[in-house]
């Protein structure tokens, strides 16, 4: 029966076929016949017109390496055929795709018995040209969002019988909670309105792990969408709901490690597929904390002239935590799995840009090759990678075009700048001395210098891996909202956390990750009270809501602060004074540390020539005439403007 199905889909195919120029046959998709005896593909479609013109095929299915795929598509050409060293239920396709058109056709696979195996693969066409993939830049304000803790808009899928955590419970912070892709969709409008332009979802792919799965970075199936959060078309409509609004959709990916739970790790295709493989399967019926070889986290070592190959391989190639297997980006096989697994995620969501977690940790070679390889399809696309450091050399290092000492380029075009959110919130905390203080935030900035394009690192008050923002600041708000607004008119991409806007907080168990990543108010049915109408806020968390969208909102139509150029003073007399200007704008952004009425003097800031015109505060919209003396009557952030 599957022989007559695969003749007559082959005869249908010819029957309905048209000839381009190259005589490839091209299927009328419509009625084309599927056929899947396969049990794993992946990519599970492509599409065509790339500038890479090969493509891998991982295939898998039980002794699948006992069978010799062929393909009657004239199309597509197989130049190689590999099988892993280790499992006969894998095979690696390498197929020629350059003359390949948007259609459907089969894959057939024989054993010398004559059994055969059929699937059924998909080329599309792209939805729109690489040049119009638009990544995030520092015209964007981006809204991190951890989405099992945002809003459960579905309840039914809060827990599904197949996995390995079962059920939802508020109470245990790592938990799961049950919010949902649904649940971000719903109030896309909600972000929109505060002014954010782009939004980073945490993972949101299968993570059937046994506990902990909610965070999602331990994905256990690069290409499904986990049924929990809901389904790949959920993902794509929210994608498209942003896109509705000129907004971006970021996605975090994770190339350094998957979780334990992969399908894979039952099964390796290879003796090396991930690192520490052999000493793992010596000891995976004892696999606990104290056995993993675990990363040294000495992530210096990337960059350290003098480092010894015994302490790259510690930091490189332990293992993440125990349930995170550290992936050998060294295999080749593996390297052209996880390069083609992001940019098919790129083209089925149309993203504006990937956040890649733990970014110095992989091989550093391959990962210059994946944002290569992404870049060159994508030219105007962007990737930040996540460098946990306070030193802006590190940070420096990793950004593409930097002329590093060995030589190496990165082709990420931007960074994630930790070292700045460390000195806001020590300089705003912190006495002003000598070298204490608005002076610490101010020689962070000077730092500037050693970066290539300082406009593209991306800067934050806080995120789901560190206290938020406002127990940073001992629960002082004005010092929160000085920190947000400085931050936010930098040279940078600005990215916030959900739940900055209403002063969540950490106070009971400061930097407990559970905690950190509380649920939204107002995301869940039974929920007393509701963030995203303001129903029982408390009047401090309006007060907030409404100091961010003022000042979001005034960002995104401000030029000057998009592409302006900086000037900024020395501090002075508790005072901080930058300045984002452009030939049709300035914003003048103030930092005022004094408790009591303070009258600035203005003859300092000749530079500005502002003298005699009108600016407008953003927060409370009155005017002032910029002359001789400026009062600041209060403790806090000012942000001016000369567009009225």
């Amino acid at each position: 029966m599957k022989k007559l199905l695969f003749c007559i889909s082959l005869l249908m195919l010819a029957c309905s076929s048209n000839k381009k120029e190259d005589d490839t046959l091209v299927s009328n998709t419509s009625d084309f016949i599927e056929i899947n005896d396969i049990e794993r593909i992946e990519p599970p479609n492509w599409w065509v017109d790339f500038k890479n013109d090969s493509l891998q095929l991982l295939v898998k299915h039980p002794n699948i390496s006992e069978y010799k795929p062929s393909i009657n598509y004239s199309g597509v050409k197989i130049n190689k055929v590999s099988k892993g060293n280790n499992s006969d239920n894998y095979v690696f396709i390498d197929l020629d795709i350059s003359k390949a058109v948007a259609t459907k056709f089969n894959i057939s696979f024989k054993n010398d018995t004559g059994e055969e195996l059929i699937a059924t693969y998909e080329f599309k066409e792209r939805v729109k040209p690489a040049d119009e993939y638009i990544g995030f830049n520092s015209s964007d304000a981006i809204y991190l969002i951890t989405p099992d803790r945002f809003a459960n808009a579905n309840p039914e899928n809060d827990s599904v019988e197949t996995m390995n955590e079962q059920g939802t419970d508020r109470t245990d912070g790592y938990a799961r909670h049950g919010g949902d892709l649904q649940g971000i969709i719903n109030h896309v409008d909600y972000i929109d309105n505060l002014g954010f332009t782009a939004v980073w979802p945490c993972p949101v792919l299968t993570n059937d792990m046994p506990q902990g799965s909610y965070h999602g970075y331990a994905i256990t199936d690069y290409y499904e969408v986990d049924p929990r959060f809901g389904t790949t078309k959920d993902y794509i409509q929210l994608a498209d709901e942003l896109r509705k609004r000129d907004m971006k959709l970021v996605m975090d990916q994770v190339a350094n490690h998957c979780g334990l739970e992969h399908w894979w790790m039952k099964d390796l295709p290879f003796t090396d597929w991930v690192n520490y493989q052999d000493y793992y399967e010596e000891h995976i019926d004892n696999w606990n904390r104290e056995t993993v070889i675990r990363s040294s986290h000495r992530r210096t070592t990337n960059q350290d002239a003098y480092a010894s190959k015994k302490d790259q391989k510690d930091m490189s190639d332990g293992w993440f935590v125990k349930g995170m297997p550290d992936l050998n980006q060294g295999n080749p096989f593996m390297a052209n799995y996880i390069i083609q697994n992001s940019i098919w995620w790129i083209e089925t969501l149309g993203l504006g840009g990937i956040r890649q977690d733990t970014y110095p940790y992989p091989d550093k070679d391959f990962m210059s090759d994946w944002a290569g390889a992404i870049m060159t399809e994508y030219p105007n696309f962007n990737i930040v990678g996540e460098e946990w450091s306070s030193n802006p050399l590190l940070i420096a290092y990793w950004q593409d075009g930097k002329d590093n000492a060995d030589g190496y380029d990165s082709n990420l075009r931007s960074t994630m700048d930790f070292a700045m959110q460390e000195k806001v919130v020590a300089g705003l905390k912190n006495d002003e001395t000598w070298g204490t203080g608005l002076k610490e935030i101010y020689v962070a900035l000077a730092n500037d210098f050693h970066y290539k394009r300082p406009e593209d690192i991306m800067v934050f008050p806080d995120n789901h891996d560190m206290s938020r923002i406002f127990t940073q600041m001992d629960g002082d708000i004005t010092n929160t909202k000085m920190a947000l607004s400085y931050l936010s008119v930098l040279p940078r991409t600005f990215q916030m956390y959900y739940g900055t806007e209403i002063l969540m907080d950490d106070f009971a168990k400061p930097g407990d990750h559970g905690l950190i990543r509380t649920d939204f108010p107002g995301g869940w049915a039974n929920d007393t009270t509701n963030a995203f109408t303001g129903e029982n806020l408390a009047e401090s968390k309006k007060d907030m809501q409404s100091f961010i969208s003022n000042l979001l909102n005034f960002r995104k139509s401000s030029e000057a602060i998009h592409s302006g150029k900086t000037l900024h003073f020395a501090p002075e007399d508790n005072t901080y004074v930058l300045a984002r200007y452009n030939e049709n704008e300035t914003v003048v952004h103030i930092l005022n540390k004094n408790e009591n009425p303070f009258d600035l003097q203005l003859d300092c800031f000749e530079e500005l020539n502002l003298n005699g015109k009108t600016l407008k505060n953003i927060q409370t919209g009155k005017t002032i005439q910029w002359s001789d003396m400026l009062t600041l009557d209060k403790k806090g952030s000012y942000l001016f403007t000369t567009k009225l």
